[in-house]
């Protein structure tokens, strides 16, 4: 499997703009190639149905579905990976516990990017790149400190945080093996043709398929 190729646009999630369900349908029509499906709050019985369902639309579309934060919940719904950050559970436990998981780390800082890959994390999720109205406390990252860990770290980057139409080929312009984003695309009046937009233009930065 090439997980860069896989990782290019990475949509995540987000009740509070629009279900679970339909953001991922539409999303996946429009080209997304990754899903990470982010619940805040919700009993895990929920997050397991919801996180079932996810798993057979991207199965559908042959698209990576990753869930947030929590191990079990992926385990549950049979999902490709998990996304880790510095406050859950360290990779390299997670890495023991489910080996065939793809695991991604949050990093917020070159010093944690170097962490994560020691802990043997297959990518990152580095940011945030501007700030983002989605996660109040994020870190800013900026595009320097995006650009020092794409060129400190040999795995694959996928930049996250405040990222849209209109700034994506900035970040683009870094090397970064893909983009994740939550309100560009979740929070578009037309999901299927924001997600289309922003993959066209990271094919033009990364290459068709």
């Amino acid at each position: 499997m090439n997980l860069k190729k896989r990782l290019r646009l990475y949509v995540i999630t987000d009740r509070r703009l629009r279900d679970e369900i339909e953001t991922t349908k539409a999303a996946l029509e429009g080209g997304a190639t990754a899903i990470q499906m982010r619940i805040k709050n919700a009993p895990t019985g929920e997050m397991v149905r919801v996180g079932k369902e996810l798993r057979k639309i991207t199965k559908e579309y042959g698209a990576l579905f990753f869930v947030d934060d929590r191990l079990d919940v992926a385990l549950a719904v049979d999902a490709d990976g998990v996304q880790l950050g510095p406050e859950d559970m360290p990779v390299y436990i997670a890495r023991e516990l489910a080996p065939n998981l793809i695991i991604g780390a949050s990093v917020y800082s070159l010093e944690e990017a170097l962490k994560a890959e020691r802990e043997k994390a297959d990518y990152l999720g580095a940011g945030s790149v501007f700030p983002t109205k989605t996660k109040k406390d994020a870190r800013v990252l900026g595009l320097e400190g995006l650009k020092k860990v794409v060129e400190s770290v040999k795995i694959p980057v996928v930049a996250i945080g405040g990222i849209n139409h209109e700034n994506v080929r900035k970040v683009l312009e870094i090397g970064v093996d893909g983009i994740a984003v939550i309100s560009a695309i979740v929070g578009a009046e037309d999901v299927k043709k924001a997600a289309e937009e922003m993959r066209r233009i990271i094919d033009e930065y990364l290459g068709g398929e």
